[in-house]
């Protein structure tokens, strides 16, 4: 393409060979009307169900679509992190590849954008899924208000705009891919939120499930840390380490008053079993960082990379 990249899409593939064809009609639909130069990223993370070969397809005949085919499955994250560093675009535009988010929102998200925002976010009011997906997502987006600050009713749309400036200062790990409008807000980024529509899937099968709320429990611990304490991890671990000697000291003077003393010595095992386990977690969460970040090691490993000659 002559002209420079002006609109970058990042999305995130895994088996979903039969919504590709149409995932690519819907994008050229909402891409060529708005005039802009634009490339499509797709990001194959491991699929086994001839995803690859579909992109393969794709991107030998659109040069606008740039295909990144993982070697193995890492997950969202990873495919999310890999599209954002070959985009060459001002503005990231990112969704989920399995049609329920639409494309025909771009210029609404775009046309927040240009009110001076760094980040407008898809609220999914009319969710198309069922209670068993949506009631965990409510708890969570609850829970991630409180701890972000954020007045976001739903962080886990893959729908955003970015502007790439904004990516730069934020680098994806495990299962933060939901969480980036809350780590570039303490960057100082200006996030908003619009209704988006979303309809049910009816190609493929879905990859989320119950199964994953645990993780998304687990991150929020992580987030909290890197929010509240990222810079002061003392202020963290000192206080457990307080209320641990606390109830240690309130053991010892029921002992020492004649109470007795076996449910306490259970407590406090358990408190300090928990207390290990997260200051062990968060540790081996800003070990890995410091091993990434320092020797510029990326989490993801394409096996190939496909345009077309044109692009080429």
């Amino acid at each position: 393409m002559s002209s420079p990249v002006e609109l970058s899409v990042v999305i995130p593939i895994y088996n979903e060979v039969e919504c590709l064809p149409e995932l690519h009609r819907q994008l050229t639909a909402a891409l060529e009307p708005l005039g802009r130069a634009y490339e499509i990223i797709l990001v194959d993370d491991g699929s086994s169900d001839g995803s690859r070969e579909q992109l393969r397809a794709i991107a030998a005949d659109d040069p606008h679509v740039l295909a990144l085919l993982f070697r193995r499955n890492l997950g969202q994250t990873p495919a999310m992190q890999a599209g954002f560093d070959h985009a060459r675009g001002e503005v990231v535009l990112a969704l989920d590849g399995d049609l329920q988010n639409d494309p025909a929102d771009f210029p609404r998200l775009l046309a927040r954008l240009d009110e001076g925002y760094d980040i407008v976010s898809g609220w999914r009011v009319d969710r198309a899924d069922d209670e068993v997906r949506k009631l965990p997502s409510r708890i969570a987006n609850r829970l991630l208000q409180s701890i972000s600050g954020q007045d976001l009713h739903d962080t886990g749309c893959c729908l955003k705009a970015y502007r790439r400036e904004v990516l730069r200062h934020v680098r994806l790990y495990g299962q933060l891919h939901r969480f980036i409008p809350a780590l570039a807000s303490a960057c100082g980024a200006r996030v908003t939120e619009i209704p988006v529509q979303h309809h049910p899937r009816t190609l493929g099968t879905s990859k989320y499930g119950i199964g994953r709320t645990t993780k998304v429990i687990c991150d929020m611990v992580l987030l909290k840390f890197i929010l509240a304490y990222w810079n002061r991890p003392i202020h963290a671990f000192g206080k457990w380490a307080l209320c641990a000697g606390g109830v240690a000291l309130f053991a010892v003077l029921v002992g020492l008053l004649g109470g007795g003393s076996a449910w306490l010595l259970a407590a406090l095992i358990l408190l300090g079993t928990g207390a290990n386990l997260l200051g062990l977690g968060v540790l081996a969460e800003v070990l890995m960082r410091t091993y990434h970040e320092a020797g510029g090691r990326p989490t993801y490993l394409i096996d190939e990379v496909v345009q077309s000659e044109e692009a080429a």
